[in-house]
């Protein structure tokens, strides 16, 4: 835990009780400030009271003596519109913040590496991480990903954060400065809680206040209007990266071409890493993120050499394009964490045979983005609330089953992906939040690879027709 003293002694309310409210409740705590602790939902105030906390009802909020209101990244804090209490607060000047203002206003003297985008975040994140420790640096790794920051362990200046930082946290700090930070790419996503598009772009870049070195995504076009924008407004040194080949003449940066990885030199390019002996790291989005990584871990002074080969040893994550079970030669992909059309879209084009369990609670741009790997897709199992809206998109294009619920998904893919046998993929990669019917894509995929394991260790393999 990293306590944060910079409020001791003074009133600060934690509203929404999840992990990172419950992370900042206990360190603000432990720096002496006296907490209000809050949620709207009754068991979440539950724990929190049986864990020692002080549940205080916003009503009865004593606005005078608070010095600020720390609110889950989950919480409305302009769009569609704010909660209650960010309302109540600002009409009587008290600042909203996040816990990563707490994480900036304790003053860590360790490095910090930030990673936002769309898509990527967290493979990007962990892959950092995992190359900065294999040259030898201590490491702690969270943020969005995992461990709320404030829970990390503190680290001294020779020790590097590296933190994956979502657009809702970013809007709810001012003070975070990253010595390197990243941006991988930008597509229409959690528009209804940022006003739009210009609103989302807005939250991401806010990433580079301030910071040392930008990394900048270059293979979509509000990305490269990002970099354009940095690079002219002569603030931090900016390197650009590509899965998509050579960078435009010049341009200082890491770019992607048939599984290699260059870094540009002047006007020179130089082979830096081979992406075929990186199996956690298939498919043209890996490309970008490896590029990322790199690019990160060079302008935080690591000598490529050493940390190239730590690529062919990153295990990937849980969650995102990981095997669970391979039966009769049928494999079987967790890509829960696909929760919009263009990462499920990435993980589509890894693969030529699949059997496609997709659907849940459907966002901003449906299945668009999949159309370019739509003849990747043998069959379709559609699963949730967006069922109906993707039979009807996907009419004509895929074979389609409305399975509604994944048990029946994995068993009628399972029985038809048999009848194609070698190179078949049973891919969950949902297009869709989770929220319809679990609490959160890691539920949903450590469901779907409990019931591959159960397939794979069937007596009899049988699957009801």
């Amino acid at each position: 835990m990293i306590p944060v003293a910079a409020f001791a002694g003074r009133a600060m309310a934690v509203v929404g009780l999840a992990k990172s409210g419950i992370s900042a409740a206990r360190s603000l705590a432990a720096g002496g400030a006296e907490v209000w602790a809050w949620d709207d939902a009754a068991a979440a105030r539950a724990a929190a009271h049986a864990a020692g906390l002080m549940v205080v009802e916003p009503a009865t909020f004593d606005w005078s003596r608070l010095a600020a209101v720390v609110l889950s990244p989950g919480i409305p804090l302009t769009h569609p519109q704010p909660h209650g209490v960010v309302a109540r607060a600002r009409a009587h000047a008290v600042p909203v913040f996040g816990d990563l203002e707490l994480f900036a206003r304790t003053r860590p003297v360790a490095r910090i590496a930030g990673v936002t985008g769309t898509n990527g975040k967290s493979t990007t994140t962990a892959l950092i991480g995992h190359l900065l420790a294999a040259a030898g640096l201590p490491v702690a790794v969270g943020g969005n990903l995992g461990i709320p920051v404030l829970d990390l362990p503190p680290l001294d200046a020779s020790g590097v954060y590296v933190l994956e930082l979502s657009s809702y946290q970013l809007d709810l700090t001012q003070s975070l400065l990253c010595d390197v930070a990243v941006l991988l790419n930008l597509t229409p996503d959690h528009l209804d809680r940022h006003g739009g598009m210009a609103g989302y772009v807005a939250a991401k870049r806010a990433i580079f206040r301030g910071c040392g070195t930008a990394i900048v995504g270059i293979d979509d076009a509000d990305s490269r209007g990002v970099r354009e924008a940095l690079a002219t407004q002569g603030g931090p040194a900016v390197i650009a990266i590509s899965a998509r080949g050579p960078l435009p003449p010049g341009e200082p940066g890491i770019f992607a071409r048939e599984g290699l990885l260059y870094a540009t030199e002047g006007e020179a390019a130089r082979a830096i890493a081979d992406l075929h002996v990186a199996p956690a790291l298939r498919g043209e989005h890996n490309m970008q993120n490896a590029a990322a990584a790199l690019a990160a871990v060079r302008a935080l002074g690591v000598p490529l050499e050493t940390v190239a080969a730590g690529l062919a040893s990153f295990p990937g994550l849980a969650h995102r394009l990981q095997e669970v079970a391979v039966i009769d030669g049928i494999r079987f992909v967790n890509d829960s964490k696909a929760t919009n059309g263009e990462s499920a879209a990435r993980a589509l084009a890894c693969f030529r045979e699949v059997y496609w369990i997709v659907g849940g609670r459907p966002k901003a741009g449906g299945l668009a983005a999949c159309a370019p790997y739509l003849d990747h897709v043998r069959q379709a199992f559609l699963i949730g609330e967006a069922a109906p809206a993707f039979a009807e998109a996907l009419a004509g294009k895929v074979p389609c089953t409305v399975a509604g619920e994944l048990q029946t998904a994995v068993d009628a893919a399972y029985r038809a992906a048999r009848r194609t046998g070698a190179e078949a993929v049973v891919l969950l990669s949902p297009a869709c939040a989770s929220f319809d019917q679990w609490p959160n894509f890691e539920a949903r995929g450590a469901a779907f690879a409990g019931m591959a394991a159960a397939l794979a260790h069937a007596p009899d393999r049988a699957v009801p027709a």
